[in-house]
């Protein structure tokens, strides 16, 4: 039998994977805008921060093969493909972080930098692998280009709007889960 909090985290979760599908389309009108502000992270990792570690994986690792799959964006590789292990990981460790650190302003900021940092190393391992192992296909200069300088803009919206959120709604979201 279900209880309440498994319903309400697959309530959320549901709306979390509605969002990472949704918000792409407020950024794509301007495809170089889209990718830099990463619209799909910011679903992905409040899921993790208010559902729990398994439940931001499952999103994070959905949400992109399921845009590709519907909407052919992004494309399923090695795109879509590397950002389902990234988003999963940005879920993931930010649920798992949330759940075991202590329950501090300061550690919000911890567990998001850590999913974040994580997540990013994830997708260039990925995207290596995809590439055949190749570092003239993929090297250092492309990872570091893919993962923090093309999304900078990105990282400082993640970094300021992420943890306001948690912050603010974390009580409001925890208070009925009894």
């Amino acid at each position: 039998m279900k209880t309440r909090t498994d319903i309400k985290k697959l309530t959320l979760s549901a709306m979390f994977l509605a969002l990472a599908f949704v918000m792409p389309f407020l950024t794509g009108q301007i495809p170089q805008i889209g990718s830099m502000l990463c619209p799909m992270h910011i679903p992905v990792l409040l899921c993790g921060f208010f559902c729990g570690a398994p439940w931001g994986l499952g999103v994070g690792f959905i949400a992109p093969i399921l845009r590709s799959f519907v909407l052919g964006m992004p494309y399923m590789f090695p795109t879509a493909v590397c950002m389902a292990f990234e988003l999963a990981t940005y879920g993931f460790v930010a649920g798992f972080l949330h759940r075991k650190l202590p329950k501090k302003k300061i550690y919000v900021y911890v567990a998001l930098l850590c999913a974040m940092v994580l997540g990013r190393v994830i997708w260039g391992l990925v995207m290596f692998a995809c590439m055949g192992f190749d570092a003239s296909v993929f090297g250092i200069a492309a990872f570091i280009s893919g993962a923090v300088t093309t999304a900078i803009p990105g990282i400082v919206l993640q970094f300021v709007l992420v943890p306001i959120l948690v912050i603010t709604l974390d009580k409001v979201v925890n208070t009925n889960s009894n």
